[in-house]
């Protein structure tokens, strides 16, 4: 188990006693959730390229051998780009597979059990989608939150959307930085930026995308200007 290249950060002040870097993430602006796919190995390697610094492996219909497998190719090409890989649900897998962390939702392994699995130097995150679990997740030894979806989307089934006041109500409470998702693309970030979210979570921009390297570079460049308008946009 590796701490992630690109993740070191300098304490955040406030972060509860005892519990990881709050700040470690809190450079990162783009964060991709993927299913696995066929090209997935080239699929990553173009996002990141494109302006992604966090990828996530989500796959809910991969048995646990194969999911390990994608699971090792995706860490490979993350640590060549020195880009932090989380893998979804799975504390067991993630720390075979050499990941930098996991992701876990409400309904999966604790936190703590993720934290004691995976040790104090891995990336554990936490969805949550309500004030409640925002509440129950501001003492969890996680590094990140997700916040959301703010709108319905296929990739959460039967899931409504939170609206953008819980992510930035999340994003106004957390000590760590809150990644919102759902429905994030270069025309709806200007309006989470100025909620104040600062972190943002893509899946369908990019997985859709005939051309993943350029969609990923479009929407990066949407962020780094909502967030500094003064920036460079290259």
């Amino acid at each position: 188990m590796t701490a992630p290249r690109s993740a070191a950060g300098d304490p955040a002040a406030g972060a509860p006693a005892g519990h990881p870097v709050a700040g470690r993430l809190a450079g990162h602006r783009l964060y991709l959730c993927t299913p696995d796919r066929p090209d997935l190995e080239v699929f990553v390697d173009r996002c990141i390229r494109g302006g992604v610094d966090v990828v996530q492996l989500r796959d809910k219909h991969l048995d646990a051998r194969p999911l390990l497998d994608r699971a090792r190719a995706v860490r490979r090409v993350c640590a060549d780009h020195g880009v932090p890989f989380v893998l979804n649900d799975r504390p067991d897998l993630a720390l075979e597979a050499g990941a930098d962390g996991v992701h876990v939702g409400q309904d999966d392994a604790p936190p703590a059990l993720a934290r004691r699995i995976l040790g104090p130097t891995a990336i554990v995150g936490l969805s949550t989608h309500s004030p409640a679990d925002l509440d129950g997740a501001l003492d969890a030894p996680v590094d990140y939150l997700s916040a959301g979806p703010v709108v319905p989307t296929p990739t959460k089934p039967g899931r409504p959307g939170t609206g953008t006041d819980y992510a930035a109500l999340a994003t106004a409470r957390s000590p760590r930085p809150v990644f919102v998702t759902g429905g994030v693309t270069p025309d709806t970030v200007p309006a989470l930026a100025a909620a104040g979210i600062r972190h943002f979570v893509v899946v369908r921009w990019l997985t859709d995308a005939d051309d993943p390297e350029a969609a990923a570079r479009s929407l990066r460049r949407a962020i780094d200007h909502a967030l500094d308008p003064t920036a460079p946009t290259g």
